[in-house]
Formats: structure tokens, C-alpha cells, sequence
């Protein structure tokens, strides 16, 4: 949607091609933009029979997006590297529309490796081993507009924080990330005394905001534990924020897992805390929080090591430390690229000269 902003701000018009079961079916209209639905799943390669029924739904899908193109009278096709992708990129070839692809991860998923001899360009997240020359551009990830104009003071007062107070933003995507759910809780609202040498038992060890948005399939497990926790204070429980870019505004370190949303984290010059979800395809996540800690702009803690009290060291060593803070936050900044869903929607037109 960064991208089909950037296209419609050039005078394009766009649409979208995608199932009714995804969150797509919500989101695009919500945005403003026509979208269209064909029939299509993931293939599970575990299971011989789901993946036959998924071979042959993809199958049928080709033919329903060929009619979806011809009924746009569509100049190009912009594939987002999903597997509604696979069926629409073959549906696109076989009607000669222009093609443009984009890879979010560290690798090129299925749909992205069955089609890139077929697209004119391949807009990739990040740089991929043997995927270069004239075929492959190195443009960053979309981030949205909302998210790079976010507004602190205005995010912090929105949330109830101190325009002071250190922040941790502690988020796991849409769904929520289950392990650091538990972890941030235990570890700053459960958990959050500790004994100090010299002044016993009881003192206060977190003295920042914590900025916790669950997902709703753990909100109401983790509202009930928050309720009864001893130092909840200072710490707000959010099943669902629409607008990322306030929460990262609001935000001095991020606690999260390593998907596409680091670019985002990285666009606004965030320091991280990251956790790879330990079963990511091709565990891309491990490779994308790789990229972040050796620019320098963050800590990683294997999901296997997440404990509360593993999570609270690393938090207030990076929080404790200004000039580090700051630091992390610089080489942040330095790998961001806010111009790529700009960058790619001028690939997009291109194509479709």
C-alpha cells in the first residue's frame, strides 16, 4: 500500500488482487482501494495432500486473475512475493503484462524464484547472495507515510507517557510474538524490583515506560496477568495499534521480532532489541536481525535464551547508556532507505512504458 500511494500521487490508479481470508480484505478497502479475490492458499509441503489441493486452487487462480488483468486492462502487475503472487505473476506472463517484483526478506520466497526470469525488475529488501546485475535492485523495503511523519509529542501524550520518561516499545506483529509477550511482563511488571547492594529488597529497577502491543490472541491472558502484577505502573497493554509509526514515535528501544517491520524500526532510527520467531522460512529472521546488529543498530537474543531475566538486562544496559542509545540509534538511521516505495513505484512505471 506505501507503493500504490506513491503510484496514485503520479497520477496512477491502482488495485489490488488478493483472498477474501486475509488481512488484505480488510486493509485495502479501509486504504481506499479497489480490490479484487481470487481463491488461493500457502502450500504446505509437510502434508503431500494439502499441497496437491494448493497446486491445484493455484492452478485455477491463474485463470481467474487473467480475467481480473484483462478486466482492469492492467498496464503492470506488482507482485508482492505472497503466494496469491505466484498465480497472478503466471497471469501476467501469459496476457504479456509487464511484471515488477519485490521481496520483503533475506531470501526470495517460492513465488519470487518461479517468476523473477519472468519480471522486469526484482525490487529486493535486502542484498541476496547471487542475485544481482541488471535484474535485481537493492531498494529497501516500503515503509508508509504515517510512519515516517510520526509525531513524538503528540504519540507520547496519545499514550499517557511522560514527554521525559525513557519508552520501550515492546511488539511482536500482528498476531503478537507469544514468547515476548510472556518475557516483557514477567520481566517489567511482574518481576520489576530487584535487590540493590547496600539498600535491600523492594527497589525499583525499571524506571521507564513500557509501550506493550500484544496482538489480541494474547491481550486477554496477558491484560488478566498485567491486573495482578506488583509494578504494573507506567505500562500500557495494547491488543492492536493501527498506526505504527505513533508507537515508534512515542519509543527510545524496540523489543520485537525480526520480520520485514525492521524497516520501519530503522526508517524513523530506532534502536532494537530483536528476536528471531525461531521458525521463520529459510530462518530469514535470524539473517534480517543479523543485518541490524552488524550495522550496529541492534542486540539479539535467540528465542530459545528468552527469559525475563535475560530481557531486563539487555533492556536497561542499552537503556542505561545514553551515549550507546544514541549511537544505535545513529547507525539506524544509517541503514534506512525511506525513499523505497518511491523508488520501486518509479520501477513500476517504468515497466509499464
Amino acid at each position: 500500500m506505501a507503493v500504490a500511494d506513491e503510484l496514485r500521487a503520479s497520477g496512477a490508479e491502482v488495485s489490488f488482487l488478493g483472498t477474501r481470508e486475509r488481512i488484505e480484505a480488510e486493509l485495502v478497502p479501509a486504504a481506499g482501494y479497489e480490490i479484487d479475490f481470487v481463491k488461493v492458499r500457502g502450500i504446505d509441503r509437510r502434508n503431500p495432500l494439502r499441497a496437491a489441493r494448493a497446486g491445484a486452487e493455484a492452478l485455477a487462480a491463474v485463470g481467474a486473475a487473467r480475467k481480473v488483468l484483462r478486466r482492469r486492462q492492467a498496464d503492470v502487475v506488482m507482485g508482492g512475493g505472497g503466494f496469491v503472487a505466484g498465480p497472478v505473476g503466471l497471469a501476467a506472463a501469459l496476457t504479456r503484462t509487464p511484471l515488477v517484483l519485490t521481496e520483503a526478506d533475506s531470501h526470495l520466497g517460492l513465488a519470487n524464484r518461479l517468476l523473477a526470469r519472468r519480471a522486469r525488475r526484482v525490487c529486493l529488501a535486502f542484498p541476496i547472495a547471487g542475485r544481482a546485475g541488471e535484474l535485481y535492485l537493492v531498494t529497501g523495503r516500503p515503509v508508509p507515510r504515517e510512519v515516517l511523519e510520526g509525531d513524538r509529542a503528540a504519540a507520547r501524550q496519545r499514550f499517557g507517557i511522560d514527554p521525559d520518561a525513557r519508552c520501550l516499545l515492546v511488539v511482536g506483529g500482528s498476531q503478537g510474538a507469544r514468547s515476548i509477550n510472556v518475557a516483557a511482563v514477567e520481566a517489567f511488571a511482574e518481576q520489576a524490583r530487584a535487590v540493590v547492594p547496600g539498600m535491600g529488597e523492594g527497589v525499583r529497577s525499571r524506571d521507564f515506560h513500557v509501550l506493550h502491543i500484544a496482538g489480541k490472541r494474547d491481550f486477554p491472558e496477558l491484560q488478566a496477568r498485567l491486573a495482578a502484577a506488583p509494578y504494573a505502573e507506567d505500562y500500557t497493554l495494547l491488543d492492536y495499534e493501527p498506526n505504527l509509526g505513533d508507537a515508534l514515535a512515542a519509543a527510545d528501544l524496540v523489543l520485537g521480532r525480526s520480520g520485514g517491520s525492521i524497516f520501519e524500526v530503522v526508517a524513523v532510527g530506532r534502536p532494537a532489541i530483536l528476536v528471531p520467531y525461531p521458525f521463520a522460512t529459510a530462518d530469514h529472521q535470524s539473517v534480517n536481525a543479523e543485518w541490524m546488529r552488524a550495522g550496529g543498530a541492534a542486540t539479539v537474543i535467540p528465542d530459545v535464551e528468552l527469559n525475563a531475566e535475560r530481557l531486563a538486562s539487555e533492556v536497561k544496559t542499552v537503556l542505561d547508556d545514553s551515549a550507546r542509545l544514541e549511537q544505535m540509534a545513529a547507525a539506524a538511521r544509517k541503514l534506512a532507505k525511506p525513499d523505497a516505495a518511491r523508488r520501486i513505484a518509479d520501477e513500476v512505471l517504468e515497466a509499464a512504458r
